[in-house]
């Protein structure tokens, strides 16, 4: 669920932000015009985004894996026309081309986020238990919990644009805001050119480091790309501000009480909407911060226990491993390959769940306990601790063991078949 919560913000927050601020501009600009122009603009946007998400999701090979180089132009394009567009807003000329513009910029900005966010109900892991089992259902309540928070942000936040009394205060905002969105497009832009950029007169053996300035900006952008989105966070946390305070007092003329009262009244709703918008964005940062954090956060496996080397097997004693934890342990094969295998005690039995510490679907990342629960290290998903030792899903791969003499023995024959797990 935490997984969903900031992966999903993390997509789409920018983009919202900015569809938001161009919908209220668009609106105040030209009414119903701009408004019903920039809604064909985000259905487009939408109806593309649903189309490429059915055909990545049945086929990735017939997908370009620069198709989001392009998706950075376009932006780029819209971005740098809708700006020098606004220049000329008073004009009767203008009102087609800046709709145009605005409207193509969201469809853009949805179109390069939305499929990955559509496709992700379909990759949960559900550890093969389908669609109806718990984890599935958890998955999908973070994914549908960030949507719907995301929502109620772009509402209140088109309320307070739309409420702030200079209109060129909120062109400004927005300006900054998708300029600081294409500052960052452009540095992703030239990723799929970096070592084949022969138009630019470099040679192909040219690393990301002896592209010049470009070159830099490209790396920049690639290890700081948090950094534009809290930008984006700061420019609507400031639209937000401007809105409150705009609407602490009264300054419009009244007739008399009751018109004051009714004015009173209006301002405590764009208020009290200003808190609302502002405390969902500090929730937005909350996940991007604390809950990113904790969900990725790196778990070290425990020490690797002792064992017997006899005669081309590997004797564990079960004395040390009836407690019914988590025990880890570790063989140098002849390949100088380090072949990890757990083995836990399984609850109400006489048996022992045993199996390499690796997985056929998070590869060799491993498992750790918690809470005495037995749980892979890459997805967070929990093992059913009497399914470890049989084969499928997140579970550990099976490794053979027998019972002798009270110790479990493990062929090393067996330990070296595991080497490609761990290679």
């Amino acid at each position: 669920m935490l997984k969903y919560l900031w992966t999903v913000t993390q997509d789409l927050f920018v983009a919202v932000t900015l569809i938001t601020w161009l919908h209220a501009v668009l609106t105040r600009r030209y009414g119903g015009y701009g408004s019903a122009f920039h809604r064909a603009g985000i259905l487009t946007g939408i109806v593309a985004s649903a189309v490429l998400a059915a055909v990545k999701g049945n086929s990735n090979k017939i997908i370009s894996s620069h198709w989001n180089h392009y998706i950075y132009g376009f932006i780029m394009g819209f971005t740098l026309a809708f700006i020098l567009i606004s220049l000329f807003a008073g004009k009767k000329w203008s009102r087609i081309p800046l709709c145009l513009s605005g409207a193509g910029l969201s469809a853009a900005l949805i179109f390069y986020q939305l499929p990955g966010v559509m496709l992700y109900p379909f990759n949960f892991n559900t550890m093969g238990e389908g669609y109806l089992s718990s984890y599935y259902m958890v998955r999908m309540a973070g994914w549908l919990l960030a949507l719907l928070l995301l929502l109620a942000y772009s509402r209140m936040l088109f309320g307070c644009a739309l409420h702030i009394r200079s209109l060129g205060t909120v062109n400004g905002i927005l300006c900054a805001g998708i300029l600081t969105n294409a500052a960052y497009c452009f540095g992703r832009f030239f990723v799929p050119w970096v070592n084949r950029a022969k138009w630019l007169g470099w040679s192909v053996k040219y690393t990301e480091e002896r592209f010049g300035w470009i070159g830099e900006w490209m790396m920049f952008t690639a290890y700081r790309s948090m950094l534009f989105i809290w930008l984006v966070a700061a420019l609507a946390a400031a639209c937000l501000i401007i809105c409150f305070v705009q609407n602490v007092r009264v300054t419009e003329p009244w007739d008399n009480p009751a018109q004051h009262r009714k004015l009173r009244a209006r301002n405590r709703s764009f208020r009290r909407m200003a808190c609302g918008a502002m405390a969902v964005l500090l929730l937005f940062g909350g996940f991007l911060s604390v809950v990113k954090a904790y969900d990725t956060r790196v778990v070290e496996l425990s020490a690797p226990e002792t064992f017997v080397e006899e005669n081309g097997r590997i004797l564990v004693s079960m004395d040390t491993v009836n407690d019914f934890h988590l025990h880890r342990f570790e063989w140098s094969t002849p390949n100088g390959i380090n072949v990890r295998w757990i083995v836990v005690r399984k609850p109400n039995s006489a048996s022992y769940g045993v199996g390499f510490d690796a997985c056929e679907v998070c590869g060799n990342a491993g498992y750790y306990e918690r809470n005495g629960l037995v749980v892979c290290r890459r997805c967070d998903v929990v093992m059913n601790t009497n399914t470890i030792g049989f084969k499928g899903g997140c579970n550990p791969i099976p490794l053979a063991y027998e019972v002798e003499g009270g110790s479990l023995v493990f062929s090393m024959e067996d330990l070296i078949a595991g080497e490609r797990e761990f290679k």
